[in-house]
């Protein structure tokens, strides 16, 4: 069985998909980047800003699914320049203090909005 989450705490979908979907104890959330849902806008500033926005994206789909940050086993960062890595990385660890997810980064070609950085999350339960 799946279940479809979704909040106006994080950005509605700009394509065809759902923020998370719940399924067999796992929950799998879409890449997010920097938008605002309030004004659906990606925000301005640079790497690390829209790293923190990214990441409250993720908390507030985690929370309405009855998840916390501590039952991420997996993310995936996007980056639209890797020479941004460090930027990025220095948020992210301030989100995943302690007992860090596994993790992947990768440079792309080019992201949702003109976004300089997407972050996708597994989490589980189980």
């Amino acid at each position: 069985m799946k279940r479809i989450i979704s909040t106006d705490n994080a950005p509605k979908s700009i394509a065809n998909y759902s923020q998370a979907i719940e399924a067999n104890g796992f929950l799998f959330i879409s890449g997010q980047i920097a938008i605002d849902p309030s004004l659906n806008k990606l925000i301005e500033g640079d790497v690390s800003a829209q790293t923190a926005r990214a990441l409250q994206n993720v908390d507030a789909i985690l929370k309405a699914a009855g998840y916390t940050k501590e039952d991420v086993v997996k993310v995936t960062c996007l980056l639209s320049d890797m020479k941004d890595y460090a930027a990025m990385n220095a948020v992210y660890l301030s989100y995943f203090e302690t007992n860090p997810p596994a993790r992947a980064a990768f440079a792309t070609a080019g992201l949702p909005m003109g976004g300089l950085v997407e972050i996708e999350v597994v989490a589980t339960k189980l």
